[in-house]
């Protein structure tokens, strides 16, 4: 598999998968590079920034934010900010306490930032006993930008060890099945918070959906969510 910085929406977005272990599983993750209306990058959910990587981020602009959107989705921070030591850093609530280490310039939450509000929407997803994440939807290309909240594991996924295959569709019932990831699915602490939440999410316009595991969606993405998070929607 190609694990280069990819182009995904010309001029606007740019994927890289690469491959992780976790919990004696293997599988790919995702860093989603987004170019803001004024030519400055985001990085969310950083990747480990070789050499490679860190030239063809720069060739498409100035890195001015990093982004660890969730509380399983830092682990690289500390890699990208030695790669951008100009960029400041946004860390989902939670990582805080995981990482004390992590040097970081503000905590996400509902409102954006003023450096991205004329390009994102974004939500806390609340509710959930061992995770949180904050969503964001690009505006100007309506795509759809999350961590685990959903995983898309299919027949077509590519880096997928035969371990967590058999996990996802023997225990999780969630191969060839969008559902968010299994720290969700093991518990919500408050249904109604994260009723709330992923209500907030579903009223923006949005036509496809990045994740940082699994295939991307691309087509009836709101059905395919609404469909994901039936179990705390209805609850």
């Amino acid at each position: 598999m190609d694990y280069r910085l990819t182009e995904y929406l010309p001029d606007q977005i740019w994927l890289k998968e690469y491959p992780i272990r976790y919990a004696g599983t293997g599988f790919n993750s995702r860093m989603t590079v987004v170019k803001l209306r004024d030519a400055r990058l985001m990085l969310h959910s950083p990747c480990e920034i070789d050499d490679a990587t860190k030239d063809q981020i720069e060739s498409l602009g100035e890195v001015a934010f990093i982004v660890a959107p969730g509380t399983y989705h830092y682990f690289y921070v500390s890699s990208a900010q030695q790669a951008f030591p100009k960029a400041q850093t946004y860390i989902c609530p939670g990582i805080e306490q995981k990482r004390p280490d992590i040097q970081f310039d503000w905590i996400l939450g509902d409102r954006p930032d003023p450096g991205w509000e004329d390009d994102f929407e974004q939500a806390l997803v609340r509710g959930a006993r061992h995770i949180w994440e904050v969503a964001f939807n690009h505006k100007p290309s309506k795509t759809l930008i999350l961590v685990d909240v959903i995983e898309n594991f299919t027949n077509a996924t590519q880096g997928v060890s035969l371990t967590l295959k058999l996990w996802w569709k023997i225990v999780f019932r969630m191969w060839n099945n969008p559902k968010p990831a299994p720290e969700y699915q093991l518990g919500w602490k408050d249904k109604r918070a994260a009723r709330k939440s992923l209500e907030r999410i579903l009223e923006w316009d949005f036509e496809r959906i990045i994740m940082a595991h699994g295939d991307v969606v691309e087509e009836n993405a709101k059905a395919t969510l609404t469909s994901a998070w039936k179990k705390p929607l209805e609850s």
